[in-house]
């Protein structure tokens, strides 16, 4: 053999041993995996506690009854489950009431008066009998806003009308560009000496439905009534104020703030085998706007964190470490529920080791985001021959509002997220027409299927 050949042997070899090294590295999990799968797509146990959840706990926005009854679903639901521990973890809540259907009107002497779909703002205060009537500022960016002066909005209802734009690729993009509006738009309008505030909806489609949503005040600045009214409602309106600049808009709210109540984080956990003191968390948010059934955001969020534990019982997984599904109480206005959880387990000296959380709405799942170091996020890669059977990548990411605080007790927890098809989401989020109908079997089942995936394999053999 010429020395050239010995050469391109050697070659040869050693890119057969490198490759054969890296798939010997590899997890062989593409079995039990399947069979995770295999389960959830098959079962319709999750689907029915979903839809239970949606038909008889309607409106279970923190403080309400509808709350309380959600948090005794759960904690029964996970008690039949076989779990090595349930139980409900104390914490005191917000409340507020909405009051009577919202009444609202575009009162104009060339169009007439036109009833639009409204719904109050969260945490809104309400205008009280009978109702509120003034002119109409129309604002269209943050930019615009900064630009007038109190003599132009002193005693007008300031009308928000920044759309969620149409040609991001993300429409969670969109809605971060969009919701300054909703979340600060009052209390800014109200520095301004306005009376009112009236916001387009932050909805990704023109329709009919109106989005709620958290708003917030400011100690200093006397709150204002601040209501959504639908994206079709909003067009309308712009294309009246143009034609007729003098017309008024009128709405009526009844809303109250309430004093601080108590209401429950629900948690279920298997205890590990090995590592019993390090804990995964995996969790949703339980509490829903009281317009709206809460399918999407966030019911399916949790019952797919109580699905991953059933999946593990299913398939016959004995985690190594403790994995514990929570139902976080109170996201949807202070995020008290992830502030205690983080706090408590910081006081009861627990190592929480990673957290994974779902609250993108359970459409068909697109991917698996890990924040990791570069290390961590090379060993992820090498997972991901695991996932290309269901179309699922592995990416940077994951996190979220309620398990977001444990990283002020454990700076090195590894945080984890499930991301969706999103392009559907902002046509439901926190409208009434985030039914159960709107939800599909299969992906939510998938979804889940993913979460567990993934658990599985961090707990196996870490990143």
């Amino acid at each position: 053999m010429k020395r050239i050949d010995y050469i391109r042997f050697a070659v040869i070899v050693l890119s057969l041993l490198t490759v054969i090294q890296a798939k010997s590295q590899q997890p062989d999990e593409s079995g039990m995996i399947r069979k995770v799968y295999n389960e959830a797509l098959t079962s319709y146990e999750a689907y029915h506690n979903l839809e239970w959840l949606c038909k008889n706990t309607k409106g279970r926005i923190c403080g309400r009854p509808e709350a309380a009854e959600a948090v005794e679903f759960t904690r029964q639901t996970m008690n039949k489950m076989g779990l090595d521990s349930v139980w409900l973890q104390p914490i005191m809540v917000k409340s507020w009431d909405r009051g009577e259907k919202e009444i609202a009107r575009i009162v104009s002497a060339k169009f007439g008066t036109v009833s639009v779909p409204s719904c109050a703002l969260g945490w809104s205060t309400g205008t009280g009998d009978p109702g509120l009537s003034a002119k109409v500022v129309e604002i269209r960016s943050m930019d615009e806003l900064k630009k007038k002066t109190r003599r132009e909005i002193e005693g007008c209802i300031v009308f928000f009308n920044q759309p969620m734009k149409l040609t991001n690729l993300g429409t969670f993009t969109s809605y971060g560009e969009s919701v300054w509006q909703r979340t600060n738009g009052p209390v800014e309008a109200g520095k301004l000496g306005a009376v009112g505030c009236v916001i387009r909806s932050m909805g990704i489609e023109i329709d009919d439905f109106p989005h709620t949503g958290i708003t917030r005040y400011d100690d200093t600045v006397k709150p204002i009534p601040a209501i959504a009214i639908s994206t079709r409602a909003a067009e309308m309106l712009s294309d009246y104020l143009a034609a007729d600049p003098g017309l008024n808009f009128f709405f009526r709210t009844t809303c109250l703030a309430g004093p601080d109540v108590p209401s429950f984080n629900v948690i279920g956990e298997i205890r590990g085998s090995d590592f019993p003191n390090e804990i995964i968390t995996i969790g949703g948010h339980l509490d829903a706007w009281d317009i709206a059934e809460g399918a999407h955001d966030d019911g399916g969020g949790c019952i797919q964190s109580m699905e991953v534990l059933r999946l593990y019982l299913a398939t016959g997984i004995r985690p190594r470490h403790t994995v514990r599904a929570v139902m976080f109480m109170d996201e949807e206005v202070a995020q008290r529920g992830g502030q205690q959880y983080a706090k408590e387990a910081s006081d009861k000296g627990e190592k929480h080791i990673a957290a994974l959380e779902s609250d993108r709405g359970v459409f068909q799942p697109r991917a698996l985001a890990v924040t990791g170091n570069p290390s961590q996020m090379k060993k992820l890669a090498e997972w991901q021959p695991l996932f290309d059977p269901y179309d699922v990548k592995l990416i940077s990411g994951g996190g979220g509002a309620d398990v977001g605080p444990l990283k002020s007790f454990y700076p090195e927890i590894l945080f984890m997220g499930i991301i969706p098809e999103d392009q559907r989401y902002f046509k439901l989020h926190h409208a009434a027409s985030d039914t159960f109908e709107q939800v599909d079997r299969r992906e939510m089942q998938l979804g889940a299927a993913g979460m567990a995936s993934l658990v599985y394999l961090y707990d196996k053999y870490g990143l």
